[in-house]
């Protein structure tokens, strides 16, 4: 697997986090403390969280004054969906083999 990937896996393996990146998603750009209020964790949690995420690549953040500003970056999801693909592909065609086989046992 890329490294690229496994960052991403790895990223959104926890809850918390594909819950917070599914926030921004859906949600667009929020503050840490918008997002505290929703993550029921503490700030220092979600902030652990979002460096994890930042890190894969899966979000970017701004400061404006004292506040940080995250958005989701979903592009960054390409690796995963890539390696996802190659074994849908390899799975597919397995299975397309194993009908091909039953009919003609039939």
């Amino acid at each position: 697997m890329p490294a690229a990937a496994d960052h991403v896996f790895k990223a959104l393996a926890d809850p918390t986090r594909r819950a917070l990146f599914e926030q921004l998603t859906r949600h667009g750009e929020q503050t840490v403390h918008a997002l505290t209020r929703h993550a029921g964790v503490s700030q220092p949690a979600v902030s652990k969280h979002l460096t994890v995420l930042k890190r894969a690549r899966l979000v970017k953040h701004r400061r404006e004054g004292r506040e940080t500003h995250y958005h989701a970056q979903p592009d960054a999801l390409a690796p995963m969906v890539n390696w996802l693909d190659l074994y849908g592909a390899f799975w597919r065609e397995r299975f397309d083999r194993l009908e091909s086989l039953l009919k003609r046992m039939n």
